[in-house]
This record gives structure tokens, sequence and C-alpha cells, in this order.
């Protein structure tokens, strides 16, 4: 094919190098297998008008943060790491948000020890991590230390896909589109509702899937009891 087609070239070094060779280094080592299920979001997004209008101002992706720590600390099992030949578990959960910068670029960098944080703080700290990411200012402990790691899609048409472990974690949870379907209420009505879909790869050289499963259904039943 002639070099008159080709439109741009990326090199792959720099930043856009070392992701390349951290997914391609991912796939090759890790045993990677993805649950997929769907939550409702009714209660979440009442709880954040709730919120809002106390004066509190958050996100939905806070939220879902908040939603996925709380699972965590019930499941340490998909809380960790896989270093050497050892998974080490963790008590606090050192939460990474996945953030697509300008230039094709991708990190995702930690809030250290979400569980210790109240929904305000943590909110706080995962826009001061998007804040220096833009200006290259994370720290490598920022970049490195992470047990769990969210990918937000939320805002494509993506309901479903398949996200890469952020070595050497042994999960991380894909979140797709918000979409409205009908559902029958105990009345026997039918009326619209709205859900999320949720995608969980883990490393199943560490985790079985039986436990994942139980974190992925418990995360979905703590999304839909949000506020109480």
């Amino acid at each position: 094919m002639s070099d008159s087609a080709v439109t741009s070239v990326i090199p792959l070094k720099g930043l856009r190098g070392m992701i390349a060779n951290n997914m391609r280094r991912s796939l090759d080592e890790a045993a990677q297998l993805t649950h997929h299920a769907e939550c409702e979001l009714e209660a979440l997004l009442t709880y954040k008008q709730r919120l809002q209008e106390e004066g509190t101002k958050v996100s939905v992706e806070d939220l879902l943060a908040d939603c996925v720590v709380r699972a965590l600390v019930n499941h340490p099992g998909l809380n960790g790491r896989i270093e050497g030949n050892e998974v080490r578990h963790y008590r606090d959960v050192h939460l990474c948000f996945a953030i697509a910068l300008p230039g094709n670029k991708l990190v995702a960098p930690a809030v250290f020890s979400a569980n210790e944080l109240t929904l305000i703080e943590r909110a706080g700290a995962r826009k001061s991590v998007l804040e220096r990411a833009k200006e290259d200012g994370l720290s490598v402990s920022e970049m490195t230390g992470g047990t769990f790691t969210l990918s937000n899609l939320g805002r494509s048409r993506v309901r479903f896909f398949t996200p890469i472990i952020n070595l050497p974690q042994l999960a991380i949870l894909g979140i797709g589109e918000t979409y409205s379907r009908p559902v029958e209420n105990s009345a026997g009505q039918w009326e619209a509702r709205r859900f999320m879909g949720l995608s969980l790869t883990f490393d199943h050289r560490a985790v079985d899937g039986g436990p994942a499963a139980e974190f992925l259904s418990d995360l979905c039943e703590v999304i839909e009891r949000a506020g109480d």
C-alpha cells in the first residue's frame, strides 16, 4: 500500500509506548476472564439528586466509587496485587481511576486508602488526581501503587466491554452506559427504569469465577440500595 494513504504516524514510544507495553504484558501474563452484569440505577440517581438538593454535588462516578469501596471491603479477595509468586491482599483500598488524556494517552492514578475517606473527601481526591494527571504532576506511587481500578465509559454507548487488568492488580471494573428499559412493578404495571452495564475483568490465577461473581452481584446490590 502506498504511503500516500497514511493519514498519521504515531510512534509507540514515550507514554504511548509504555501504555502499549503494559497492555500487551497484561494479556501475556494474566489469565483474564470477564463477568458482565447490569444493575438498576434509580436508587443511586435519586440519592445523587437528594445530595445535590442538600448542597453536596458529586458525580455518578463518585457514587459508584463509593459503592465499589464498600463492596471491596466485604470481598478483600478482589483487592490486591500479584507480586512475584505471591498474591497479596490489602486492608486498604487504593482505588485507581483510568483517565484518558489528550494525545492518545491513558493513565490510572490511585486514590490511596479510599476506604478511609468520606464520599466528599474521595470525590475531592479523585478530582485532584485528574487535574494533576492533565498537568503531568502525578507521583510514581500514584501511578503504580493501586489495588483495584475503575474504567468508566459511561458517557459512550458502550454497554459492556472487556477492560484489561492494570497489572499487577487482580481486577478492574468497567462501567458502561446508562440506559432505560421497561420493568414490571409489583402492581403488574410496566414502567421505565434506568440501568447500567458493569464488566469485571479478573485474574484467574488469583481469583476464581465464583468469588468474582459474588463480588459483582454484591456490588450491584450495594448500588441498588444507595442512599439507604
